[in-house]
């Protein structure tokens, strides 16, 4: 099975979920499906068949974290440096509009755009790897070209 790269903060934060899940998520529903079977006619019982359907939903998330935890490799980028490669964390400068973003690359199961974390198969990722600081990079987005300069590098 291929390895899954991971921050140590990303392992963490899918740890935390898993735990929750499981002690508190789980447990939960079970109370409630067994509440729900209480109140006769399962066929017409609409807080039985809610809390079946997030029981599903809960069991497929706590099957995919754990499938996703077994093939973790946990790549702690303190002891990197030089050109961009994963788990850096890269300010970029847009050419065009002088906006400046920064980015740390993770992996594809922990990566939130919203949160500054990029997927390394985001077309920007693929493009940023191997550049070196005061490089120039063009990236084709679903919005057109994009050029970006890397402003800096940092491995924390």
């Amino acid at each position: 099975m291929e390895k899954i790269p991971m921050t140590r903060a990303g392992h963490t934060s899918h740890e935390a979920e898993l735990k929750v899940l499981k002690s508190e998520e789980r447990p939960t529903i079970i109370q409630a499906i067994a509440e729900a079977r209480e109140l006769g006619d399962l066929k017409e019982n609409a807080e039985y068949h809610s809390a079946r359907e997030k029981q599903g939903f809960i069991e497929g998330r706590i099957k995919e974290l754990e499938a996703i935890l077994s093939r973790a490799e946990i790549i702690d980028p303190t002891g990197l440096s030089g050109a961009i490669k994963f788990g850096a964390t890269v300010t970029l400068v847009d050419e065009d509009t002088d906006e400046e973003k920064t980015w740390q690359i993770v992996g594809e199961h922990e990566a939130n755009i919203d949160k500054g974390l990029l997927n390394l198969k985001s077309p920007i990722a693929r493009a940023l790897i191997g550049k070196e600081e005061e490089d120039s990079v063009e990236v084709r987005t679903p919005g057109g070209v994009r050029s970006y300069e890397v402003l800096k590098i940092e491995y924390i």
